[in-house]
């Protein structure tokens, strides 16, 4: 609350957005220059390695497991937080998109034991020199695919989304299991052979170019969208990165551990961590926009509507705080309760809408009044204020209640009707307490005791004439609460 004010200023796009995730929010000019030049980069970088693809470099084997594992936790995380974005928004392109990073992560899983001589001579399932590279290609495709899907796919799904998630992830389960039967079995017998030894047989150069022509055709479905989102600007950095992996590590170089193969999966590592930062910083801004939107909805639930100051719920709130606070420090708490003289009969002279006029006017002079943190002005109810005022004494709280009271004078607001002033004035009751010791026997006392002693001293302003200020005085204590009070005054 800070310093007491409780204006009522909302942006309408932080309480309701149009779009939460960034697979619905449509990519700004910002976006499109960053992912352009990320891919412009890529570009330049893989220019520079095409004529050195095919330079042998050492046998790095803990390379094989390490990017494979860091690909596979990459694919599964990135699933993981699109899977709950697809659970909220029903979208059938996400879910597609689920399918995608889940078919990556478990072929990767597969290419990663059945690599031969990593695990085991042979690999951990590996059938023949042919299995990893096939895996490899059935991996490459897959994905390209279900990015192809995700570009064509609308709107939301019908019926349940965790039946229709599950029913996503068994069918991707069964794909990449009957690929890595066929690949691994004897089966494999269906497929030509691709490799011999470390290096490509010249059936590789239709498989690879049929896969790179997929993540070609990708990159293309991608960039053709009329309304691109910002997660489908931060794609096509991937599938460009796809392209350039599949480029280096199967079509330029000559065979495993040269430089091609090295660069190839360090693209493919990178395009997988892309989309994964991305979303992470999603996260991070939509959390960010959640504690923003719950602190405004707090704010606006303690916010009286009309002046924008307190309401009653948030003034007794804050009383009960500070009071809790005054006894532990023993410091004193007061209490400035106000009500606008003759108010019904403005109303009744002037009309209701200028009526909340002159509750408007009235609240800002008060809200004007409170400056240290803790102080509050509230609009207790109907034409009645308060302004709650922490370790202030009574030699402080008076001169600030005359003070509003003559500001309220200098607003100049015309009551014809008022038989105490010819503008609108207002009485103020005064009471400043400060806890001491009690026994054990005595009564406990409460936030009450002060709002009494306040309303008591706000009559007594009333008898007195209106337009002033009056303290409440020891003897206006309220039982049963004098030996636990002392009323400052």
């Amino acid at each position: 609350m800070g310093s007491g004010r409780m204006r009522v200023h909302v942006a309408h796009h932080a309480l309701v957005p149009e779009s939460s995730f960034f697979s619905e929010l449509p990519a700004g000019a910002t976006e499109q220059r960053l992912a352009r030049a990320v891919m412009l980069v890529s570009a330049l970088v893989f220019l520079m390695l095409v004529p050195f693809a095919k330079t042998p470099l050492v046998q790095v084997w803990a390379f094989i497991p390490t990017y494979e594992s860091a690909l596979i936790v990459n694919d599964l995380m990135t699933a993981a937080l699109l899977i709950g974005q697809f659970l909220i928004s029903r979208s059938k392109a996400l879910r597609v998109l689920v399918c995608g990073y889940l078919f990556s992560g478990l072929m990767a899983v597969a290419h990663m034991l059945s690599f031969p001589g990593l695990y085991a001579d042979g690999g951990l399932i590996g059938g023949d020199k042919q299995t990893t590279a096939w895996l490899y290609m059935f991996w490459h495709s897959g994905f390209p695919l279900c990015v192809i899907a995700y570009t064509c796919w609308e709107g939301e799904m019908r019926g349940s989304a965790q039946r229709g998630l599950a029913v996503g992830i068994a069918a991707v389960a069964a794909v990449a299991a009957g690929l890595t039967l066929l690949a691994t079995t004897e089966a494999r017998a269906l497929l030509p052979a691709i490799m011999a030894g470390n290096h490509y047989t010249p059936a590789m150069v239709v498989v690879v170019s049929t896969v790179w022509l997929l993540s070609l055709a990708a990159l293309v479905m991608l960039w053709r969208r009329q309304r691109p989102s910002v997660l489908d600007q931060w794609l096509k950095v991937v599938m460009c990165a796809w392209l350039c992996d599949i480029a280096l590590s199967a079509v330029f170089n000559g065979g495993r551990f040269d430089l091609g193969f090295y660069a190839g999966r360090v693209y493919g590592l990178l395009a997988a961590s892309l989309v994964l930062l991305v979303l992470l910083v999603e996260n991070g801004w939509l959390y960010a926009r959640l504690l923003e939107t719950a602190a405004e909805l707090q704010r606006l639930n303690g916010a009286d509507a009309l002046t924008g100051i307190a309401n009653r719920r948030a003034f007794d709130d804050v009383l009960q705080r500070e009071w809790r606070r005054s006894q532990r420090s023993r410091a004193p708490l007061a209490l400035l309760m106000i009500d606008v003289d003759h108010f019904k009969s403005f109303n009744d002279c002037y009309g209701h809408v200028a009526g909340d006029e002159c509750l408007r006017q009235v609240a800002t002079v008060l809200a004007d009044a409170v400056k240290r943190s803790g102080e509050v002005a509230a609009r207790y109810g109907g034409e009645e204020f308060a302004v709650l005022l922490p370790e202030v004494d009574a030699e402080a709280a008076m001169p600030m209640a005359q003070r509003i009271c003559q500001a309220i004078c200098l607003l100049d607001i015309a009551h014809a009707q008022s038989p105490t002033a010819a503008r609108v004035t207002v009485s103020v009751g005064v009471a400043c307490i400060r806890p001491v010791g009690r026994s054990d026997t005595e009564p406990r006392p409460d936030p009450v005791a002060l709002i009494r002693l306040a309303d008591a001293a706000l009559y007594a302003a009333k008898l007195d004439g209106r337009n002033r200020a009056h303290m409440a005085r020891p003897e206006a204590r309220p039982n049963p609460e004098p030996e636990a009070l002392v009323a400052v005054g």
